[in-house]
């Protein structure tokens, strides 16, 4: 089932983050003030729309509570990314995620309700899509342009068996290189360990096998 984002504030991360997220299959819901930018990313994104994101009842009229993630992009403004977040709240939103500019501006959005916050100088809009759009990813790494590093956990048919019994390298050309279990540190696997439920595994892939990663 696709994912529906909404991405509010279409500068240079949020434009990056909302067209790879629709490139990844997520329908998104593309916002900012700026006509002009909302008219070229209109063939980007399942829909654009031009509203003032320092307005409440612009905010409110979005329709948020329709979505499975809202992401706020406004990093420079504070008062409307506290507002933002109240109201995706308000709407019921599960999955909150705010780019900040400072760790006091990190602090405040954490208490007013943001479920993550993102740090733009660390990531990009395409490592962030990848992320945001999967179900298990916990985090994202390009290694060069051939090769992504993976934290994740485990598939549910993953669960209860062997890395031999899996045979990955061979079913979906990955290798798993390390597993991290809960209250733990992360180690090298045991191929014949079976894998717990509370456990993240460290993967590395190349690129164009990524898209057989439901």
């Amino acid at each position: 089932m696709k994912k529906s984002v909404a991405v509010l504030g279409l500068g240079k991360y949020g434009r990056s983050l909302a067209e790879n997220l629709y490139r990844l299959g997520a329908d998104v819901l593309a916002v900012d003030s700026d006509e002009e930018i909302i008219n070229d990313i209109s063939d980007k994104c399942t829909s654009a729309v031009v509203a003032n994101l320092s307005v409440e009842d612009e905010v409110e009229a979005l329709g948020l509570k329709n979505m499975d993630v809202v992401v706020i992009c406004m990093g420079s403004n504070l008062a409307a990314s506290i507002m933002t977040v109240a109201v995706a709240k308000e709407q019921g939103v599960p999955l909150v995620v705010c780019k900040t500019s400072s760790p006091r501006m990190s602090s405040i959005l954490t208490k007013v309700g943001a479920d993550k916050i993102i740090n733009p100088e660390g990531e990009g809009g395409g490592r962030s899509a990848r992320i945001l759009i999967s179900q298990s990813f916990k985090d994202f790494f390009e290694i060069d342009e051939n090769m992504y590093m993976i934290e994740t956990r485990p598939k549910k048919e993953w669960l209860g068996k062997t890395l031999m019994q899996l045979n990955l390298r061979q079913k979906m050309n990955l290798n798993v290189v390390a597993i991290k279990i809960k209250n733990s540190k992360w180690q090298f696997v045991d191929p014949t360990m079976k894998l717990p439920e509370d456990c993240f595994l460290l993967i590395v892939m190349e690129k164009k096998y990524i898209k057989n990663w439901k």
